[in-house]
């Protein structure tokens, strides 16, 4: 560990900065894991996640990153809060995407840099990202990342609190959630978008549920914050059709390829010694059908399995028990 960083934890300490703190804690992070002290840099950063965010809310200017805490929104039937504000740290590199995804990804930062510049040219920076696909591919982790590359903290927004009961409030809801987001900067969730913009002409639909696409639409053409709005949906058959144009950028998280699979597997199995045939393309080719989820479950329960079994090393044939153990598993949920 590099002395001067020690020294940095030591001063933001002192002079409570939790912003120093959160730059030096990353940065020990990615000595470590350069180190391939995968294990401690793991723990690490649940630590770091672990911290309650609910207090540091408002970006405000570049020598204070939050200032006072904004009253979370709740809803009035219930009071439940309408969003979670989180900070949790993760690299580009946690991204195996599509390389033309995560270029586009690598692109956000380089295009708020330039807004004074396209403001001159009556243009804005892209703030409005759709991500579709299916489960597990890595979108909601996207939004993650997106946060850690800006150093904003992340809004997920809570679909379960803002569905109201009562006819008019879910649009209420929406409006609180929107004032809000409007005060400061930051990386916006809406996760399971299918929830409040399914298409308006479904004859299964009832008509609040119409007048809720119809506000959200409004809210998304008038939002004129300094924020970055992602939504994600693995449904996007489900979307209305007049949803789509109201996003700058549209991104489809396909199922890994064989190169992807290959490279999520050593991701995962890093943290452990791997046996002499362990042949991590040969798992890439009887994964298939796996999601980046699918993979990422795989390999915790391998090395589970080698941990249970006093072994010192992930052996093949234990990733493929588990492989055939998780194609059973996939049956079961398709057959729902």
């Amino acid at each position: 560990m590099r002395s001067e960083l020690i020294k940095e934890l030591f001063q933001s300490f002192i002079e409570n900065d939790d912003t120093k703190f959160f730059r030096a804690a990353v940065e020990i992070i990615e000595d470590e894991e350069k180190l391939k002290h995968h294990l401690l840099a793991k723990d690490l950063k649940r630590i770091i996640n672990s911290k309650n965010q609910n207090k540091l809310i408002l970006n405000t200017n570049n020598s204070k990153k939050y200032k006072v805490s904004i009253p979370i929104p709740r809803d009035n039937d219930k009071g439940f809060p309408l969003l979670e504000i989180k900070e949790r740290y993760f690299s580009l590199d946690d991204l195996i995407l599509d390389p033309k995804i995560k270029k586009k990804i690598e692109n956000i930062p380089k295009e708020l840099s330039f807004r004074e510049i396209f403001a001159s040219y009556g243009l804005r920076p892209k703030q409005k990202y759709l991500f579709c696909g299916s489960p597990g591919t890595g979108k909601t982790l996207t939004s993650y990342v997106i946060s850690s590359l800006l150093g904003y903290p992340l809004v997920h927004i809570r679909f379960d609190s803002i569905v109201s009961s009562f006819l008019g409030e879910t649009s209420t809801n929406l409006r609180k959630i929107f004032d809000f987001i409007e005060q400061g900067e930051w990386v916006v969730l809406f996760d399971e978008f299918d929830v409040i913009s399914k298409k308006r002409d479904d004859p299964y639909e009832h008509g609040e549920t119409k007048r809720v696409v119809n506000n959200f639409m409004q809210m998304l053409d008038s939002y004129n914050g300094r924020s970055i709005l992602t939504a994600a949906t693995n449904h996007q058959h489900l979307l209305d059709t007049a949803i789509w144009r109201r996003f700058d950028e549209i991104l489809y998280f396909d199922l890994p390829n064989e190169e992807l699979r290959s490279q999520i597997f050593k991701k995962y199995l890093s943290v452990m010694k791997k046996s002499k045939d362990l042949n991590i393309f040969e798992l890439a080719k009887i994964t298939e059908d796996f999601s980046p989820a699918d993979i990422s479950y795989i390999c915790e329960e391998a090395l589970r399995r080698a941990i249970l079994l006093n072994v010192n090393e992930i052996r093949f044939e234990i990733v493929v028990s588990i492989i055939n153990e998780h194609y059973e598993r996939k049956k079961i949920i398709r057959s729902v």
